[in-house]
Order: structure tokens, then sequence, then C-alpha cells
């Protein structure tokens, strides 16, 4: 039965969104930051060309 509960939450519409991790140097400090942010799969590239 649990099976079945977990097959039903993989519906596919949340497999559609990446969360992407870009690493960023901090303009006050100097140190580096991390950027973190839910995307679509088709504009991966585009998060990180920016």
């Amino acid at each position: 039965m649990a099976k079945k509960a977990v097959a039903s939450l993989q519906s596919g519409e949340g497999r559609s969104y990446s969360k992407v991790i870009k690493m960023v140097k901090s303009p006050k400090t100097g140190a580096y930051v991390f950027q973190e942010e839910m995307v679509p799969n088709e504009k991966v590239k585009e998060f990180f060309v920016n």
C-alpha cells in the first residue's frame, strides 16, 4: 500500500523543476555565498549564464 501512495505523489509535475546551486562572490565581504533556486528544467542553463 505504501508503494501506491509514493507512486501517486510522483505524478511528474514536480519533476519539471530542478534545484540549482550557484557559488557567487559577495560584493561586500568578498566571501563566496551559495545562491539556491528552484527553476524549470528548460531554464537551468540560463540560470548559470547570468
